[in-house]
């Protein structure tokens, strides 16, 4: 006599039309879940007279009770990177602080995160990976997404005002009496990079000052792409006498690039960054730039995540957190 099938969370899932992910949710009484889909899962459990595994239940409830996951779209030198890094650093002081462990994704954006051992998930940035978050929040999954205001989807977000960091920078470039201001993007398609952008180059435009489309450069925040750059401005008949970097480190390349063309830093062109990497302050020339507060970002969407995951929080966290100018050694007025 043939056994009949033993019915798997698989079958429940089908049944009820839902994600593995968003059973094993209801299984375990996540908070989160809309009422609607936990009857509709129950019934199916029900129909199927499933019954949970109790030792994997044991299992599942601890590890989605007690583990973070943090979604990071892949790029080159990503370990390399001060801004990734950095946040990995404030959500890992988060997790470490709260008891919870910490699951790392590196996504393409792709493919369907593999989740169901995450009790909440923070996304670093929507590029391309907007559907993820969409899936997971589909799910009943407790999310929330960092360095991106969210303004069309229903999900929590700390950010920085990127606008007033582009802002301040060109103020500050603008009140040491630079005309001829050039500026290297981050990548257009990130939220940041356009938004550093925009507020500089409306500062511009409000004081009066002509921006030029040969003093603008599309970059990607790479050292690469700041190299180009600092080549294009410098072989201009008529150079900038300042120069905005959407990052440190692309500042950094043009401050060297600038040495190695005997051109000096601040005297002959000012340069401005954005991140407050420290390996701007012992570098030749002691970078001027806005700070963004990636650590104490990472670590707040820890415990914001967490009150979340416990039902402590039901409503809509929705924070923009202030950059900051902090002025060294590489910013002076022109010399021309």
């Amino acid at each position: 006599m043939k056994a009949s099938k033993k019915v798997s969370i698989t079958d429940v899932a089908q049944k009820a039309n839902v994600s593995i992910t968003t059973v094993s949710r209801v299984i375990n009484k996540v908070p989160t879940v809309d009422k609607k889909i936990v009857a509709r899962v129950e019934e199916a459990i029900a129909a199927l007279k499933f019954r949970p595994n109790p030792t994997a239940q044991r299992l599942a409830r601890g590890g989605m009770g007690t583990a973070v996951g943090f979604v990071i779209p892949g790029f080159p030198g990503i370990f390399h990177s001060f801004y990734a890094v950095e946040l990995m650093r404030g959500i890992g002081h988060g997790c470490e602080t709260s008891h919870l462990d910490l699951i790392f994704y590196i996504t393409d954006g792709k493919n369907p995160l593999r989740s169901s051992y995450a009790g909440g998930l923070i996304f670093a940035d929507i590029i391309e990976n907007r559907s993820q978050v969409e899936d997971a929040l589909s799910d009943g999954t407790p999310c929330l997404v960092i360095n991106h205001l969210v303004k069309d989807l229903g999900v929590s977000y700390i950010a920085v005002d990127n606008v007033k960091g582009g802002m301040i920078a060109a103020e500050y470039l603008i009140s040491l009496g630079h005309k001829r201001v050039a500026t290297v993007t981050g990548n257009m398609q990130t939220q940041a990079g356009m938004d550093r952008y925009e507020g500089f180059q409306k500062t511009l435009m409000k004081n009066g000052i002509a921006f030029e489309p040969e003093y603008f450069y599309k970059g990607d925040y790479s050292r690469r792409s700041a190299r180009d750059a600092a080549g294009h401005f410098f072989s201009l008949d008529n150079p900038p006498t300042a120069i905005f970097a959407a990052s440190d480190d692309m500042a950094l390349e043009i401050i060297s690039v600038a040495h190695e063309n005997g051109i000096k830093v601040p005297e002959d062109i000012s340069v401005i960054g954005f991140d407050d990497n420290p390996a701007g302050i012992f570098g030749a020339v002691a970078l001027t730039t806005i700070k963004q507060p990636l650590f104490a970002m990472g670590e707040e969407a820890v415990n914001i995540i967490y009150e979340i995951m416990q039902g402590k929080l039901t409503g809509l966290v929705q924070k923009v957190l202030e950059p900051n100018l902090i002025i060294r050694e590489s910013c002076a007025p022109p010399s021309s």
